[in-house]
């Protein structure tokens, strides 16, 4: 199947939209389940609902046109950005609209303790642009681990690196977001 999505990858990228639906099409039960893991942590009443995220996410990716996609890794890392993008507008929107603090989303990838209440997506955003600006590295390891789902083993060939090293970085990415949210409010 990764040779499905790397072909198809390549065609849409030489213009064909044709191969842009497909590869949504093979591609689409794995964008739901991480358009549910991203929601998993909302409230019960939130009215953004999996199949809605996917569906914006598959209308901004299908907006971009110069886009050099690498591989499947790539596409659900531009895929989980997308969304996170689109939670967080989301949020922005209902705080202004509500001034209630915003959506809450759980990080359940950065094990926080059981007592503790869930994240911020504002703050879970800011924190990663800060990492981002810090070591860029760690930030997109972030965005495929937990955004994308991706095993540590994808991981590492999406980031052309061994196993062992992509576990320390999650490691550290990990206490240092913890730490980053943890101070910040």
């Amino acid at each position: 199947m990764s040779g499905d999505v790397t072909s198809l990858l390549a065609a849409w990228r030489q213009g064909d939209a044709e191969a842009r639906d497909r590869l949504v099409r093979i591609v689409y039960p794995e964008l739901r389940a991480l358009a549910d893991r991203q929601l998993r942590g909302e409230r019960a009443n939130h009215t953004l609902q999996p199949t809605a995220l996917v569906n914006e996410a598959y209308l901004r990716l299908s907006g971009l046109q110069r886009i050099d996609w690498q591989d499947r890794a790539h596409f659900v890392r531009m895929a989980a950005r997308l969304m996170r993008e689109i939670l967080v507008d989301h949020a922005r929107r209902r705080d202004a609209a509500k001034r209630d603090g915003g959506q809450r989303v759980t990080l359940t990838g950065l094990e926080l303790p059981a007592e503790e209440a869930p994240v911020d997506v504002i703050a879970l955003d800011g924190a990663l642009a800060r990492l981002e600006l810090l070591d860029p590295d760690k930030a997109r390891l972030v965005e495929l681990r937990y955004f994308g789902g991706l095993t540590i083993e994808e991981t590492a060939e999406a980031m052309g690196s061994s196993p062992a090293t992509v576990k320390r970085q999650w490691q550290a990415a990990r206490a240092w977001l913890f730490h980053a949210l943890s101070t910040a409010g």
